[in-house]
């Protein structure tokens, strides 16, 4: 698996990360486990930014890695 698959999977992986934290703050009856979740979602949202950045970066960096 190349550095780019790895990324992306992990890009991938967050972004499943960031909606089931999504559902357990909706589904949450407690009001700071609510805000608990809304918090680690912005935090993952932060991380999913920064590696779909990266994502980019390695595609205009490494020309065998377009397309992939």
């Amino acid at each position: 698996m190349t550095v780019i698959s790895n990324v992306k999977q992990s890009l991938s992986t967050i972004k499943g990360i960031e909606s089931q934290l999504s559902i357990l703050a909706l589904n949450s009856q407690d009001p700071e486990a609510q805000k608990t979740f809304h918090e680690i979602m912005n935090m993952m949202n932060d991380i999913k930014k920064d590696l779909q950045v990266r994502v980019n970066e390695m595609m205009l960096e490494e020309p065998q890695y377009k397309g992939s």
